[in-house]
């Protein structure tokens, strides 16, 4: 049984949204280079908290865009609050955990507390209305520890700042309940096709900066046969990560979504292992730069964990994902997950281009086998939305 006609809308991706994406290309470049300059257990916690940070602006100016409609006035005003005040956000992720930590901290309240305040305000319905004002609530109670976090020193701000960042998290994952209030969705009137298109952009994006990271290091790397091959088996593992989605999954996602009673529930999923998703390309961004700059140099626990990890976490993300909504195409993903794990623990010794070899062995075998593997979840779901 699906969703009631009612409560489906449907509108086409606003120039104003793709413009406010821009902002993000910044802050996923950002948040590589961090990471790559942080190459830690700390600096890798860091790259995490920030990164939760921004995209939950992300999440939360995409969902309030969808649900108020971004032809209105209010809406589109908001868009562009949000993109100047995450321009200002993103631009300080360098030195959040150093000398600019108020004004990451700053830029990151505002967007949150402004773009809840104006859906608790001008939201259509009273559901909606009173849904944003317990995100207030939320956002309330991580709000101080952000703020103490950029009071104390560059040492203890980890602490404080993954307390916020895992307060917010849980917000959003759970959809904000307070004690016996929670969202009905089902009750609410959403855009789905809307909130997946965004989805679809923001990974493209992410794959996008992945590929200019590469890019980069292409360019300032010698022109030798080893830097060559470097370069394209990390432009054969980006191709793979595309088609494990683009290749088949987006058509059985969209198919599930179409057929269920709960489209908000289903996107909020894919929103939830998006994080997980974000967080994983960041990684095999720096991967692939560390890769191409020594192709031939020695393996490291820290290459092996970025090189394997990484897509092992994209994949174990889009298997939940996929497991939560479409009820398939998720034991794939897993074994592929299973295999990285020995050639993981080779990495440590391998060469960077042989690992990276191994890699591609695995994504390319994955992604052949899912491609058939979605054409036939969607059919199959198809067939059981039309008896």
């Amino acid at each position: 049984m699906s969703v009631p006609e009612s409560l489906r809308m449907r509108r086409e991706v606003s120039p104003v949204e793709l413009f406010y994406d821009l902002v993000f290309v910044f802050a996923v470049s950002q948040l590589s280079h961090h990471l790559l300059e942080h190459l830690t257990w700390r600096g890798a916690a860091e790259t995490a908290v920030l990164l939760v940070a921004v995209f939950g602006t992300w999440v939360y100016t995409s969902y309030v865009v969808t649900l108020l409609d971004v032809h209105r006035d209010v809406t589109r005003w908001t868009v562009v609050v949000v993109m100047g005040l995450g321009l200002f956000m993103n631009s300080a992720i360098p030195r959040a955990f150093a000398d600019r930590a108020w004004a990451f901290v700053a830029a990151l309240l505002l967007i949150l507390f402004f773009v809840c305040l104006v859906t608790a305000v001008a939201g259509r319905t009273d559901v909606l209305r009173e849904h944003f004002r317990r995100t207030l609530v939320w956002i309330t109670a991580s709000a101080p520890l952000w703020i103490v976090g950029a009071v104390v020193g560059p040492g203890p701000r980890l602490w404080w700042w993954a307390g916020a960042a895992l307060i917010d998290l849980v917000g959003t994952w759970l959809a904000h309940p307070l004690p016996g209030r929670s969202l009905s969705s089902q009750e609410l009137a959403f855009d789905a096709d809307h909130m997946i298109e965004r989805l679809r952009l923001f990974f493209i994006i992410i794959l996008g900066e992945t590929v200019l990271t590469a890019g980069t290091a292409m360019a300032e790397s010698p022109v030798d046969p080893a830097g060559v091959f470097a370069a394209i088996g990390v432009f054969v593992a980006l191709v793979c990560l595309w088609s494990v989605y683009f290749g088949g999954a987006e058509d059985a996602f969209t198919t599930a979504v179409a057929h269920t009673t709960d489209p908000l529930r289903s996107v909020r999923m894919g929103t939830n292992s998006a994080y997980a998703v974000f967080a994983a390309l960041v990684g095999l961004a720096v991967a692939g730069e560390l890769v191409i700059t020594h192709p031939l140099g020695h393996g490291s626990l820290t290459l092996a964990l970025l090189l394997f990890g990484a897509p092992a976490l994209y994949l174990a993300a889009t298997a939940w994902f996929f497991r939560t909504t479409a009820h398939g195409a998720w034991t794939e993903r897993l074994l592929a997950c299973a295999a990285c794990l020995p050639a993981g623990v080779a990495a440590i010794w391998l060469p960077p281009l042989a690992s990276l070899g191994l890699l591609d062995l695995i994504l390319v075998a994955t992604a052949t086998v899912l491609a058939h593997v979605h054409r036939n979840l969607t059919h199959t779901l198809r067939d059981g939305a039309a008896t």
